[in-house]
């Protein structure tokens, strides 16, 4: 992944991911943007109905409920209550911990 000056990685855009599962797979850009956009409306209606969904070595994403709080404005510091509600887990699987694993350590 390339690196910028300040030794931080740079993200992948949209794009740059259409363009390299087209160059991997022999998609059309149209076809490999077409099939991202399936993934996420897949991802979108099964976590909105409360379902996870996992890809064995890849990633798990799962909803995950969150409880009633207390938090504070920042701007007054008035305490105020964050009602519960729910948040997205995603988890990496074996196959992107084996990816990273040896990336040097600052």
């Amino acid at each position: 992944m390339p690196q910028t000056n300040e030794g931080k990685f740079m993200a992948l855009n949209r794009s740059e991911l259409v363009s390299a599962i087209a160059s991997k797979s022999g998609l059309t850009k149209t076809d490999a943007d077409a099939a991202i956009s399936a993934l996420q409306d897949v991802l979108i209606e099964q976590l909105g109905a409360g379902e996870a969904v996992k890809v064995t070595g890849l990633f798990a994403v799962e909803p995950t409920p969150r409880k009633e709080r207390t938090g504070r404005n920042p701007r007054t510091g008035e305490e105020i209550l964050i009602p519960a509600g729910w948040g997205v887990k995603i988890s990496a699987g074996s196959l992107l911990k084996k990816a990273v694993a040896d990336l040097p350590v600052k």
